[in-house]
């Protein structure tokens, strides 16, 4: 993973449903004029995605406090968010990534094993950016159901 103090090339085009609209620009534009917190996970509709998409939602209102946005990512199809976001509530930016652009820039894919088949794919992990783009912090690894106090520790330990 990218180390703190670096500004990842995220300058790929992605398609968001952001404020209820599907909209589509380049990455960097997400982290634009506003510390951000982006949260990466693998799939809407899955047990331990489920419970860290639930964390975000719950800890919003705090993190907000602190000055940062959230904004998910997982590989699932814009059509899949829109869903998901209208099932749980959720108003926080879900990117769809179906190609882990934003864990590939990040330097944040893993090898991963799956009824003994190995592959990679995106680590759950969370990275903190400052409101020009550049990397503040990373949460290397997420435990879903403490998603939201991981993420208010992770702004406590900048200041």
């Amino acid at each position: 993973m990218l180390k703190p103090g670096t500004k990842p090339k995220l300058n790929f085009k992605v398609v968001a449903l952001d404020k209820g609209k599907v909209v589509q620009k380049p990455m960097a534009e997400f982290l634009e004029g506003k510390p951000t917190v982006v949260s990466v996970y693998m799939r809407n509709n899955t047990s331990a995605c489920d419970k860290q998409t639930k964390e975000l939602e719950k800890y919003q209102q705090l993190v907000a406090k602190q000055g940062f946005r959230i904004v998910a990512v997982s590989r699932d199809p814009i059509a899949s968010h829109a869903k998901y976001a209208k099932k749980h509530g959720y108003d926080y930016t879900l990117i769809a990534d179906p190609e882990d652009q934003f864990s590939k820039a990040m330097d944040g894919m893993i090898e991963k094993s799956m009824y003994g088949k190995k592959y990679l794919g995106p680590a759950r992990a969370a990275y903190l950016f400052d409101p020009k783009g550049k990397l503040l912090g990373v949460i290397p690894k997420i435990d879903a159901a403490k998603h939201g106090e991981q993420i208010l520790e992770a702004i406590k330990g900048l200041k």
